[in-house]
């Protein structure tokens, strides 16, 4: 068992997707910070100075004692938050499709240059000296 584990787990599928996940969790970081101290500033003075982080619908409020203190905190619909989530979602995702794209395109112009430098293959040679073959 111990054997089996160790070859699923030094597999190269496995590291390169335990790599993927480390990389996409500190690109989901890199991203969360852009939306949040960046684009959502820019976006709510934008909007007339809205947070949408403090987007909320009270559905109960806090009861307070005399001094102040919480005794039963307020009940709300944070629905800033999930637009705050939403424009977080789709900036990832953009991003994410922005890189993959460009890796694509960066292979398929590998894969041309790698066939014009190539060449013809065995097949097309070995057809080419029979044609020549045949007219001599």
């Amino acid at each position: 068992m111990i054997k089996e584990f160790k070859e699923f787990a030094l597999r190269g599928n496995v590291i390169d997707m335990a790599v993927g996940i480390i990389i996409g969790g500190a690109f989901g970081k890199l991203v969360t910070s852009l939306v949040n101290d960046l684009l959502m500033p820019l976006i709510g003075v934008l909007m007339g100075g809205v947070n949408f982080t403090a987007l909320k619908i009270v559905l109960a409020e806090a009861e307070l004692n005399a001094a102040g203190e919480v005794l039963k905190p307020e009940v709300a619909f944070m629905y800033g938050s999930f637009i705050q989530a939403v424009i977080d979602f789709l900036i990832i995702a953009f991003a994410i499709f922005m890189v993959i794209r460009t890796m694509n395109r960066m292979k398929k112009k590998e894969e041309a240059i790698e066939e014009a430098v190539a060449g013809p293959d065995e097949k097309e040679l070995l057809t080419e000296i029979r044609d020549l073959l045949k007219e001599k």
